[in-house]
């Protein structure tokens, strides 16, 4: 019911900042526009995370920049993870128009826009997390072809960025496939993600991660995956014992807007978002690689909650490729919607930025 009325109450000042809204013909691309080009307006932006956390400070980053270019005129409100409910509720309140802006992961609209689960297969991308965001910054196949896909269920991605790269963790140490025998892989809502750890033999289980840590503690699951800065700040390393440094894939957000309310707004409203969006681009790579960076340091120095380390050579990365491939296949073949036309030409894409 609280939720509901949240909806609700959101839904009805959209309406009035809409209302109140003008086309001033005004051109804000060059970030430089006088408070009267825009009317006033608060919009809600979203989050998975909770404070402190990339995505999280990302939506600050981005109020603030968006309150300075409109002189205060809009205000952008953010919440964590759990303002809204469970990730898929902040999916629906996006679609529903209760708020304006998301940072969502595309796992959990898996079983909505099945191409979105392109991100799930693990060692598509480059090793190297700089690449990988130079990939997601030009790729033509995300950018046009799968933004397409997604509007068609009204949202619109403006932009795709790494949150670092992958690592597991779990009690027993993971470090061959043999390893996943049994063992009980928390994942997101995703059939790719259940297909990719079935490869190696694991039973995955999909749960919100508001649900995770007790999880983790009851061994209701055994391990998880995530970056380094989420796996520590969220403190699985209190109820896991080992972390294993396998870079199998990068956490892909995306921040997204509303279509019908995006496509409301007048060219220097669009302009301003859009501009602020490509600006931030390197911003939040930087900020994932400082998270990274400090969250990896903090965990190996924590005396209390000794974890151990393990980083995979690269011949124990192989084994676990040979056996993520195929997971290829059986995207193009029972996932995708176009004959895996998108993956193909992500494949190009990949291969002429790291030849």
């Amino acid at each position: 019911m609280l939720t509901l009325g949240l909806f609700l109450a959101a839904c009805g000042n959209n309406e009035e900042a809409n209302s109140d809204s003008g086309d001033s013909g005004a051109d804000s691309g060059n970030g430089d526009a006088t408070s009267d080009e825009f009317d006033t307006a608060t919009w809600r932006f979203v989050t998975e995370e909770v404070q402190g956390q990339v995505q999280y400070v990302y939506a600050e980053e981005f109020a603030k920049r968006i309150s300075e270019k409109t002189d205060g005129k809009i205000t952008v409100e953010p919440y964590e993870y759990g303002g809204l409910g469970t990730e898929t509720d902040q999916v629906a309140a996006l679609q529903g128009g209760a708020v304006e802006l998301a940072v969502m992961s595309p796992g959990f609209t898996g079983n909505m826009v099945m191409e979105g689960q392109i991100f799930a297969l693990h060692f598509l991308f480059p090793d190297s997390v700089e690449k990988t965001q130079e990939i997601l910054n030009t790729s033509e196949a995300l950018n046009v072809d799968l933004v397409k896909q997604y509007e068609t269920h009204g949202i619109t991605p403006l932009a795709f960025w790494t949150e670092g790269a992958m690592a597991w963790s779990s009690n027993k140490g993971l470090r061959e496939p043999a390893d996943f025998d049994g063992f009980n892989m928390r994942i997101q809502e995703s059939p790719l993600m259940q297909e990719s750890y079935k490869a190696y033999g694991a039973s995955p289980q999909a749960l919100p991660w508001g649900e995770l840590y007790t999880a983790l503690d009851r061994g209701t699951v055994d391990g998880q995956e995530n970056p380094v800065f989420f796996i520590y700040d969220a403190a699985f390393n209190e109820v896991q014992d080992t972390v294993t440094l396998s870079n199998h894939n990068n956490y892909v957000a995306m921040t997204t807007v509303n279509t019908d309310w995006y496509n409301s707004q007048p060219e220097n409203v669009q302009n301003v978002i859009s501009e602020t969006v490509d600006e931030m681009q390197d911003w939040v790579y930087d900020e994932q690689d400082r998270q990274n960076t400090e969250y990896a340091e903090a965990m190996e120095n924590d005396t209390d909650n000794p974890t151990e380390i393990i980083e995979l050579t690269e011949e124990q990365r192989e084994e676990f490729r040979k056996l993520a491939l195929p997971i290829r296949d059986y995207y193009r073949e029972n996932i995708s919607t176009v004959d895996g036309a998108i993956l193909d030409k992500l494949e190009e894409e990949i291969s002429a930025v790291t030849e």
